[in-house]
């Protein structure tokens, strides 16, 4: 294949950052944008094909667990194959999963296509994607370098989520302007969505092999490819089991869940819902790039821990907010400030391990984390049917809390040696 040409330096290519990470940042910018769609409108779209909450709540478990299953084979198995294929094989099966929602109609077709896809109903990344791209950027950079890439692709998927999220107005749009029926435009989404995974697979097909290619600081060659886990095997358990706690709170209130929420509670349209996810997530990009500089004054963990606590707080606040305008107030300041915590995560994943162990430790740390953030939604969906509306924000905002206060404990040592 083609080696990607060095571009100058530029927000794709951050200074002291190595040229394959251009493809990999608009990669990951292309996804969001998708998901930013899918995550308002697959509710809507399951909803309109006569799902209950309950069944809703089952198929976006189906998708968080498929991915989780999919990541552990990453990590488990990998490195045993060329980085550039498994990245286009996975582009191929976004491209397969946008297709099948288009064409199917039934709950346990859907169910099956839910588990086995690509499909990301969360406001970030937990699918198959990240541990490989994970691990190609931390290969390209070092240091504070490395923090910075990993917020800039951190905030290229959250800055482009919300756009996606605008989108959610076009079914509505498109049907009201040609008078197609409203099931049709949502199954139009779908098929975008599979287009911008042969948009993703073009991107990645210039890919060279992470194993021949020059990593930042190496120029004699690049990484080894992925080893399992060795040395560090203790620290990844310790942050997976961790990490763990957090996602299943997430899990609880993924972005198709609150657009849910806030249907239910507030009677919002989906137009409507799109401006808001919109605006919370040009907030959550913003702090993502005021991240690194943060974690450079306190640490990485400080970073992770101090502006999660209040983000938290403001989401169980938001449960019992009286109108929609107060709900929304707390929403906004909870987005400018939970997700600061997700390129300092992943600068501090790559920097605890050994090189050789960075896409297992990135799997073995995903993993969990998808698989406890897939039990969530059905238990969320559950309480949805039975009219507990506020329980799924309350429960999430306290979980989080306490896995907040058990990270600082149990990392503060970590870090120090770290730094």
């Amino acid at each position: 294949m083609t080696p990607i040409p060095p571009p100058r330096n530029g927000w794709l290519r951050p200074r002291g950052v190595d040229a394959g990470a251009a493809p990999l940042l608009a990669g990951r910018a292309l996804r969001a944008l998708a998901d930013g769609w899918m995550a308002v409108l697959l509710p809507a779209a399951l909803l309109a094909l006569g799902l209950d909450a309950l069944q809703v709540g089952l198929l976006i478990s189906a998708t968080l667990l498929g991915s989780a299953l999919a990541t552990l084979a990453v990590g488990a198995f990998g490195h045993r194959f060329a980085p550039g294929t498994l990245l286009r094989s996975a582009a191929w099966l976004m491209v397969a999963t946008g297709l099948g929602f288009a064409g199917l109609h039934d709950f346990w077709p859907l169910l099956l296509v839910a588990f086995v896809g690509t499909l990301n109903p969360s406001g970030g990344d937990v699918s198959v994607f990240l541990p490989l791209e994970h691990a190609r950027l931390a290969a390209a950079a070092r240091g504070d370098a490395r923090t910075t890439l990993f917020a800039r692709y951190s905030v290229a998927g959250a800055l482009c989520a919300a756009i996606g999220s605008l989108a959610a107005a076009a079914p509505g749009a498109l049907a009201g302007a040609t008078g197609i029926d409203r099931i049709n435009t949502l199954r139009a989404m779908f098929v975008l969505y599979a287009l911008v995974g042969v948009a993703v697979w073009w991107l990645y097909r210039r890919l060279p092999d992470a194993r021949h290619a020059p990593a930042a600081g190496n120029p004699a060659g690049g990484e080894p490819a992925a080893a399992p886990l060795g040395a560090s095997r203790r620290t990844v358990i310790r942050l997976a089991a961790l990490f763990s706690v957090d996602a299943f709170a997430g899990g609880l209130v993924v972005q198709s869940l609150l657009a849910l929420w806030l249907l239910q509670r507030f009677g919002v349209t989906l137009a409507q819902a799109g401006l808001i996810f919109f605006a919370t997530g040009l907030l959550s990009a913003a702090s993502q790039l005021l991240a690194p500089l943060l974690a450079r004054r306190i640490g990485l963990l400080a970073t992770m821990v101090f502006t999660h606590l209040p983000a938290n707080l403001c989401l169980v606040a938001a449960a019992f907010a009286p109108t929609l305008p107060v709900a929304l107030a707390l929403l906004l300041v909870r987005a400018a400030l939970s997700q600061m915590d997700v390129p300092t995560r992943s600068a501090f994943v790559m920097a605890a391990v050994t090189p050789a162990e960075r896409t297992a430790a990135a799997s073995f740390t995903a993993v969990p984390r998808s698989l406890a953030a897939a039990l969530a939604p059905a238990l969320a969906g559950a309480w949805f049917a039975a009219g507990w509306t506020a329980l799924p924000l309350v429960v999430c905002g306290l979980l989080k809390v306490a896995y907040d206060l058990a990270l600082w404990r149990s990392c503060r040592g970590l870090v120090l040696a770290i730094d």
